[in-house]
């Protein structure tokens, strides 16, 4: 399985202005935020040439991150991101039991309506596909 990337402009709530800012610095996809930012001290850079704080690119990071899960995209990853879970090895890891629960509270308490709450099928294709791509990031760094 493929991970996907997105137009920068689709993390959700991402401001025109600070979309301009990262794609002033070379970042105009997910992808390019991901490459950009894979150790602490190139976090730190990132947030010192936006002049923003470290827990705005901590956040487009998580977002972009769940974001390359396919059947997640950009609709899906801010709906994870406040449940509580941060990163695609996160949900790999988290039994569905405990996420559906949650991410049916908040979108009730959200959308004010349960019919609109992904399925507990959907959801479990979430974790399946993260697994997934978990498993085919360990294969790549094997063949390195």
């Amino acid at each position: 399985m493929q991970p996907c990337y997105w137009a920068i402009a689709k993390i959700p709530g991402l401001s025109t202005k600070e979309q301009e800012l990262l794609s002033q610095n070379g970042i105009k996809t997910t992808r390019d935020l991901l490459l950009n930012s894979q150790t602490p001290q190139a976090r730190n850079l990132l947030a010192n040439k936006l002049q923003l704080h470290i827990k705005h690119i901590n956040k487009w990071i998580a977002l972009a991150d769940l974001a390359r899960i396919p059947s997640v995209g950009y609709q899906y990853c801010g709906l994870l991101l406040h449940s509580g879970i941060a990163s695609t090895m996160q949900l790999s890891q988290t039994p569905l039991h405990r996420i559906h629960p949650t991410i049916k509270r908040l979108y009730v308490a959200t959308m004010q309506r349960q019919d609109l709450t992904p399925s507990v099928s959907q959801v479990k294709k979430w974790i399946e596909e993260a697994r997934l791509l978990m498993m085919n990031r360990e294969l790549i760094s094997i063949n390195r």
